[in-house]
């Protein structure tokens, strides 16, 4: 299964494919369906190679005419090919397997009404679950699809959907069209009695581009239809005129599918969603603007990564960094989200500095040997701090540059596969700087600097000097160029932003090397708060000096703009995090100011970073009482939030999630029975559940209250929430009933099994946990070896003891990574960042202690 990069190249250097005719029979079996594939290619004669194709069974295999003994030449994950003419034509016939994990072609039935929904999900390596093929991106070809499924289905695929043909007993076959050239990755089909919306735009040169948005029958009353086709229109006319190039295919759907393991895919033409962003029930602002960037960042996709695709997967951080930072963007420049980058800044950048401080951080640029090294490499590097130094690139040469010399790239490069000099080729050439040094000291190198303040100033406040001083860790010691901002911020006294902190002054400067000095600034008087990175456009750490500090303290929530909070906020949470201060002054800190806070992603994130501070980084001696104190503080910051506001959302689910003591408890239960009602406070089906499983977590429901929630919403959702409830009793028997389910009868699809695992970790008494860590241990081996990595990577990062903040869980987990040998490097990185985790929560609470 596990490719590596250096087979790819020889395979590369064996063959060429042109394209493919793929025929599937989606009516076979519940289990299983038929798959036939011709592949005309070119090849070196007399030379030998194979196809990958994942099968249950394989019937026939002809190449050049001539059947091979599929027995001989195939072991059901690669079919060998000997003997290769100049031009081949190979028949693959095989019985594939639908899958529940997510991965290759993932069948689901919806207890709603029964109905059988398929979609595919192939990035990485997974079209060989469908049909054979040379499974590499650099092996670009057309695509036909022939599919035969139950006559009242939709077909969708990267083609546009023809009219069926009746193929008898219910059935009918859709002859798709030809893709064009394209990677195996973003081929897609998507099939079932899915129900649409549709509409469509005119793209730049003058084509009507077909749109649709698709969703299961019964989900499809929640469907915001017109908004997903607001942002896409919106979407098409930034893409299109910054990138010079028409929209590259000939429709646009949008299919949002149940049990996604991420957020969407690509697929040329046919981009999947999860289904968490069909809101059945209100939602934050966070999340709905959430929506909107992914919706971007997946048509950003159709031109960085479909119309030109990387050669290898080293290069998959220039596919998402770019869509990452092109849909924010697009959203702060042609959408309603004009605050898009403080979300960025606020969520998309810790998750960056988190990743980057991780043992297993590595360059943007990584070293992709194998297919296992890429698919744990969908992370914070390769999606945030990728983007973030986009963006500082951007702000390096120039954003006009930087989109002059991505014009001139799609223009050479289209329908074909680059690596990234192909790019910073043309963006040097648009820019006239030579990125030589930039690109190996941000790409291929790893870490994060931090950018501290060094100032004198007279007894009458005048700044008599100022350098900005660059630091890095020993272990990443690289000091970076940045181009970066400073701002000057003061308490105005007068006019409509008296009583508001304000930017006063403003400088933008290049900083490189330990120590950057900043002459413009001497003879200014020291303003109240002095933000280094002001307006973010650097990808670096800051820390505050200390009067800067003090004002921050006293005067977070007043700020006149969203941005430059943020960016002390996270300040301050970079310095909890890495112990450098008490995680209860954090705690503290964020509850003193949150109630003042606007932007719902910034909410969101503080309210994130306050449940690990209570849950990892308080001295244990004064976890329970801080914990407690806290809840109550959500509970009143809930009473006092605007009506309906997302604020009180946000507090009301923050609350039920930390509810522990007796009275807090008696609270929930109160809201859940309308007892208590709160102005404006919709209690919908899937806040009913939240309070539920607040309740269940707490000792105050059992089994019999979530049977009776469930009966009442027997639906995906419903299933999917009565799964972390009753993994949440706090019960022994709840807890290894839970394990057994998961870990040893492997029940259910991933979607069901992450759930459980939610369930299991929400936990008061961690000891009930205790006896797990053995366990764990013990399964973890041959969890891996013998579940998909998806699956098998949510059971290993989902069920590691995190919660068990100890000196043993370090011993446990050393000792098991002693005896792991060095052919699962994916493994040993996602235990050795779980392990992580637990040493830094260490740390974190010995500050506060």
């Amino acid at each position: 299964m596990n490719l590596t990069r250096a087979e790819a190249i020889e395979r590369s250097a064996t063959l060429t494919v042109d394209s493919y005719d793929v025929a599937l029979d989606l009516t076979t079996s519940e289990t299983t369906f038929a798959s036939t594939t011709t592949v005309h290619f070119s090849a070196k004669e007399g030379s030998s190679s194979f196809i990958d194709a994942v099968t249950d069974a394989v019937h026939q295999v002809t190449l050049n005419g001539v059947a091979l003994d599929p027995a001989e030449v195939s072991d059901g994950v690669r079919i060998q090919l000997p003997n290769l003419a100049a031009e081949n034509v190979l028949t693959v016939k095989a019985d594939a397997l639908f899958m529940n994990t997510g991965e290759g072609l993932h069948r689901f039935v919806d207890p709603v009404d029964g109905e059988v929904y398929l979609y595919s999900q192939f990035e990485v390596p997974d079209s060989r679950r469908m049909f054979a093929v040379f499974e590499q991106p650099d092996q670009k070809a057309r695509f036909t699809f022939h599919i035969t499924a139950p006559a009242h289905w939709d077909v969708i695929s990267n083609s546009p959907t023809p009219t069926p043909e009746s193929a008898g007993e219910g059935t009918s076959v859709w002859h798709f069209e030809p893709t064009l050239t394209m990677s195996s990755y973003i081929t897609a089909l998507i099939a079932g009695p899915y129900e649409s919306v549709r509409s469509e735009l005119t793209s730049s040169d003058g084509r009507t581009i077909p749109l649709g948005v698709f969703a299961r029958k019964s989900l499809m009353e929640f469907m915001d239809a017109e908004n997903v086709f607001e942002l896409t229109r919106q979407g098409f006319e930034f893409f299109e005129q910054q990138f010079g190039t028409p929209y590259p295919f000939a429709k646009y759907d949008q299919l949002f599918v149940p049990e996604f393991n991420a957020g969407a895919m690509e697929n040329a033409g046919a981009v999947t969603f999860l289904e968490s962003y069909v809101f059945r029930s209100k939602v934050t602002d966070a999340m709905v603007e959430r929506r909107a960037i992914t919706i971007l960042h997946e048509l950003a996709h159709m031109w960085f990564g479909d119309l030109v695709t990387m050669r290898w997967w080293n290069d998959l951080w220039l596919n998402e960094s770019f869509a990452e930072f092109m849909s924010t963007l697009a959203a702060a420049e042609n959408t309603k989200y004009v605050d898009a980058w403080t979300s960025f800044s606020s969520m998309e950048k810790s998750w960056a500095y988190r990743q980057d401080q991780l043992p297993s951080t590595h360059p943007i640029k990584a070293e992709i040997n194998d297919l296992e090294d890429v698919l744990v490499n969908f992370d914070g590097i390769t999606y945030a701090k990728g983007a973030s130094v986009l963006r500082q690139l951007v702000a390096w040469v120039g954003q006009e540059e930087f989109m002059a010399g991505v014009r001139a790239y799609f223009g050479k490069h289209a329908w074909s596969n680059t690596e990234l000099p192909d790019l910073m080729v043309e963006l040097e050439a648009a820019s006239g700087r030579d990125l030589s040094s930039w690109t190996e000291k941000w790409l291929e190198t790893a870490g994060v600097n931090t950018f501290k303040a060094a100032l004198e100033v007279t007894d009458d406040g005048a700044i008599t000097s100022f350098a900005i001083v660059q630091s890095a860790i020993a272990e990443y010691p690289t000091l970076r160029p940045h181009r970066a901002a400073i701002g000057f911020y003061d308490l105005a006294t007068e006019g409509a932003d008296a009583g508001k902190l304000v930017r006063t002054h403003r400088v933008e400067l290049d900083i490189d090397g330990a120590t950057t000095e900043v002459p413009e600034l001497v003879g200014m008087q020291r303003p109240a708060l002095i933000l280094l990175n002001d307006d973010d456009l650097a990808y670096a750490k800051i820390r505050l000096d200390e009067v800067s500090l003090a004002t921050a303290k006293a005067h977070l929530q007043d700020f006149r703009d969203s941005l430059p909070r943020t960016l002390v906020s996270a300040s301050a949470w970079d310095a909890a995090r890495d112990g450098e201060t008490s995680a209860r002054d954090y705690v503290d800190f964020v509850l003193s100011t949150i109630g003042y806070e606007s932007d719902s992603t910034v909410i969101m994130v503080l309210l994130r970073q306050l449940a690990t501070s209570l849950q990892f980084y308080v001295a244990p001696e004064h976890q329970k009482a801080t914990a407690i104190a806290a809840a109550d503080s959500l509970w009143v910051l809930a009473q006092n939030a605007a009506a309906g506001s997302d604020a009180q959302l946000q507090f009301v689910k923050a609350f039920a999630a930390r509810a522990q003591s007796a009275q807090q408890l008696d609270t929930v239960q109160s809201l859940l029975d309308g007892v208590i009602a709160l102005d404006s406070l919709t209690l919908d089906t899937d806040m009913r559940w939240e309070l539920l499983t607040s309740l269940v977590a707490g000792g105050r429901a059992d089994a019999t209250a979530i049977d009776a929630a469930v009966a009442l919403d027997n639906t995906q959702n419903g299933q999917l929430a009565a799964a972390t409830a009753y993994a949440a009793i706090p019960t022994a028997e709840a807890k290894a009933a839970t394990w057994d389910s998961v870990v040893v009868r492997a029940d259910g699809a991933n979607a069901i099994q992450r759930a459980a695992i939610t369930g299991f970790g929400k936990v008061w008494d961690t000891s009930l946990l205790e006896p797990y860590v053995a366990k764990y241990f013990a399964a973890v081996a041959s969890i891996w070896a013998e579940r998909s990595y998806e699956t098998a990577s949510t059971i290993i990062t989902g069920l590691y003891p995190s919660g068990l903040v100890a000196q043993s869980t370090l011993d446990a987990t050393d000792e098991f990574l002693a005896t792991l040998g060095e052919e699962t490097p994916a493994l040993r990185r996602l235990l050795v960042e779980s392990r992580d985790g637990v040493a830094r929560a260490l740390r974190a609470q010995a500050a506060d202690a």
